[in-house]
């Protein structure tokens, strides 16, 4: 068993699965493209180059998702949350950082690693037998030529397009007095009951409106590297589909047919936005149809419109953006390794999360995970109560439709959010009274945080 780990690409994921395996103790090599070859949006050659924003989002480790993210990580020894608490800057909650300083002190600490070697070169293929430790982090950004050889061996096709998101809410938080179960003509298909979908039906004069706001609605731009990238076929935003005609969207995603509203079984809906079960824990759903490249402000705005859902929270909200990124309930295991070929690990955005700190998270484990199989050993992941075991949980099997095989049309990219870990159990009353609706959401997040923190306090002692 080699103790030498090659990892390709020295991005979020990257930088933090090197520093990580370095820390173990194995001996790590780091290719680097850029120096050489550049890509379409970066600016230097550092690593961890932050290309978008330069937030790190909520700090907030009691009440937020992703400051419990930031907090485990901190206790995992992260090399990228120890760098950003050297150089952020101003942004109330949030943890944003200097960028150019951000970088280069990554790269500075990496370079000075005595257990971490720096190659800067493209790895145009799969790499060869001989390199047995393999962690591939080229992000959602990964080179054609690399991409094509991913695809090649995993007969993936597609790897780059635009990735088309619906907009995902949390079950809790549907107004079912208005909304109801139902599949479509009450059918019952694999794992089905015939109530598999939650239905929002609109009057005729909530419709126009709808489709009225979806046209005028600001949208986002393309960045120029994405203008050349074509739509992906099945999956047209629902404002392009609202352009062709104000009827388009009753004969597609909003169609009216084969339902009745379980409230009001006389009237018939003039159309029916429908979700379907996102997660296998039934905490998230995702509304069917509705990728979108609205503004974020713009469709919280929009689809709060929608009957049943006026009080949503989003777990995530749409977009459309060109990625990279791996069908991975198919085709990684929990230790984040190609089934077919183990010696090949994946980390970061081509995994499937989104963000930043997610990426750098997935990185953090396969580093770790990576370390432990240069000395024989077998790397088990933290449980799907803690954000990183929820993560990992997600893109490795988690997801609902791995059941049916899990197509790129079904598993999509996820930022960190309490929709992905078992939900708690909660307190009906403390102290002899029931609690608000407003203090059930402040001890929901205390109880996923607290538990979360405890149980990754445990694994890593383990």
């Amino acid at each position: 068993m080699t103790n030498t780990i090659h990892i390709i690409g020295a991005g979020m994921a990257g930088s933090e699965a090197a520093w990580q395996a370095a820390e173990a103790g194995a001996q790590v090599i780091l290719h680097e493209m850029r120096g050489l070859t550049k890509t379409d949006v970066h600016k230097t050659d550092d690593f961890a180059e932050l290309v978008c924003s330069n937030s790190f989002r909520s700090d907030d480790k009691d009440n937020n998702a992703v400051g419990l993210l930031h907090e485990e990580m901190r206790m995992a020894g992260s090399l990228i949350m120890a760098v950003a608490e050297q150089h952020k800057v101003p942004a109330g909650g949030a943890l944003a950082v200097d960028r150019d300083g951000f970088a280069a002190a990554v790269t500075a600490r990496i370079s000075q690693h005595p257990n971490i070697t720096i190659e800067r070169g493209e790895v145009e293929t799969i790499p060869p037998a001989k390199w047995e430790n393999v962690i591939i982090a080229t992000g959602p950004l990964t080179s054609a030529s690399l991409a094509s050889s991913i695809g090649a061996l995993t007969g993936e096709d597609g790897l780059a397009f635009f990735d088309a998101i619906a907009p995902i809410v949390y079950r809790h938080s549907i107004d079912m007095s208005k909304a109801w179960f139902q599949s479509r003509y009450d059918k019952v298909g694999p794992g089905g009951t015939g109530k598999d979908y939650i239905n929002c039906p609109l009057d005729k004069d909530q419709y126009e409106a709808f489709v009225a706001a979806l046209v005028s609605g600001e949208k986002t731009d393309f960045k120029e590297f994405e203008k050349t990238t074509p739509y992906f076929d099945g999956c047209l935003p629902i404002e392009v589909m609202a352009e062709r005609g104000p009827e388009t969207l009753r004969h597609g995603p909003m169609k009216p047919m084969g339902l009745t509203n379980a409230h009001n079984p006389t009237v018939k809906a003039y159309a029916v936005v429908q979700l379907r079960q996102d997660n296998a824990l039934g905490t998230l759903y995702n509304i069917v149809g509705f990728q979108t490249k609205l503004k974020y402000a713009e469709q919280i705005k929009v689809f709060q419109a929608i009957p049943g859902l006026e009080n949503a929270e989003f777990a995530r909200l749409g977009g459309l953006h060109r990625n990279t990124f791996l069908n991975s309930p198919k085709l990684l295991d929990n230790q984040l390794r190609l089934k077919s070929q183990p010696r090949l690990r994946f980390a970061g955005q081509i995994t499937g999360v989104e963000g930043y700190v997610e990426s750098a998270a997935m990185g953090l484990m396969a580093g770790r995970a990576a370390a432990l199989q240069s000395t024989g050993k077998t790397f088990v992941p933290p449980p799907a109560t803690t954000a990183h075991g929820a993560l990992i949980n997600h893109i490795t099997g988690g997801h609902i439709a791995m059941t049916d095989g899990a197509s790129k049309q079904t598993f999509q990219p996820m930022n960190i959010n309490f929709g992905l870990m078992p939900p708690p159990i909660l307190p009906e009353k403390v102290d002899g009274k029931r609690l608000s609706y407003a203090d059930k959401q402040v001890a929901r997040k205390r109880a996923y945080t607290s538990r979360a923190m405890a149980d990754f306090r445990v694994w890593l002692a383990s």
